[in-house]
């Protein structure tokens, strides 16, 4: 029987989306399309009756401000929202910045899926001769982790990205869900997928296949002991959800930069 309800959502889409580039800890806005991503999001959720009483967002500005216009398109604008890096996107080290349909052309698909879906690989490192470095590691909200700048990720697998988000589930997240109250969690794609990952008992080889659109709300409902009751949903016009998911996988692919 169900006890809780946990929502989980990737940001709209960002920038970088829309030119299918990793875009990781770069601190890209919203699209234009993923503002209204977020704010059809936000009357979708109001349309069925959600409401939610704490909201975790990543440090990076495309998760909060879809955290924003979800709770101003349902009238929830004073709900608290707390950021923490431990919701940050995955680090993909020295692919940050790079087209993901190049990579493929020059690399191969099935590399470029091992990056960008597998579970325990790691791409290169970022280090400092890599344009986007002192962007990230110079950004002063980096100072405000609980842990020192110097000890961030250069580069994550998936698998370290669940390992550095389930401190943060676990001693934060977990007591304010079982204390009764609807959290919504704003996060990346990535971050997403590792935390279903985790509360579903996916395998390392069936969550190669788990791909997340933008945008769209994905509602778990668990019991006590924080386990999923019935298949997660995701919420909305179903075609419309399964061509965006195909449009995210084809990402990879060679041809994927006109689609």
């Amino acid at each position: 029987m169900s006890k809780y309800k946990l929502f989980l959502l990737r940001h709209g889409e960002g920038a970088w989306n829309k030119e299918n580039r990793f875009c990781s800890w770069v601190d890209q806005k919203l699209s234009e399309n993923g503002v209204v991503e977020a704010q059809e999001c936000g009357r979708l959720l109001k349309e069925n009756g959600y409401q939610f009483d704490q909201v975790f967002t990543s440090m990076l500005s495309r998760s909060i401000r879809t955290a924003w216009l979800v709770l101003e398109a349902m009238g929830q604008e004073w709900v608290p929202v707390t950021k923490c890096w431990r919701l940050n996107e995955r680090h993909y080290g020295a692919l940050i910045g790079l087209n993901r349909a190049a990579m493929a052309l020059n690399h191969g698909e099935e590399q470029v899926k091992k990056w960008r879906r597998s579970y325990d690989v790691t791409p290169p490192p970022i280090d400092e001769s890599h344009p986007y470095y002192a962007e990230i590691y110079n950004d002063r909200r980096y100072s405000t982790c609980d842990i020192p700048k110097e000890e961030l990720p250069k580069s994550e697998s998936l698998k370290e990205v669940l390992d550095r988000l389930l401190p943060y589930w676990n001693d934060v997240i977990v007591p304010v869900i079982k204390s009764g109250r609807t959290v919504l969690i704003s996060g990346h794609g990535n971050s997403c997928r590792a935390l279903l990952k985790h509360l579903e008992g996916i395998s390392e080889t069936e969550i190669v296949n788990v791909t997340l659109p933008t945008g769209v709300p994905i509602l778990l409902e668990l019991d006590e002991d924080l386990r999923p009751v019935k298949p997660r949903q995701l919420l909305g016009d179903q075609a419309k959800i399964q061509a965006a998911i195909k449009m995210v996988e084809d990402q990879g692919k060679v041809n994927a930069g006109n689609k």
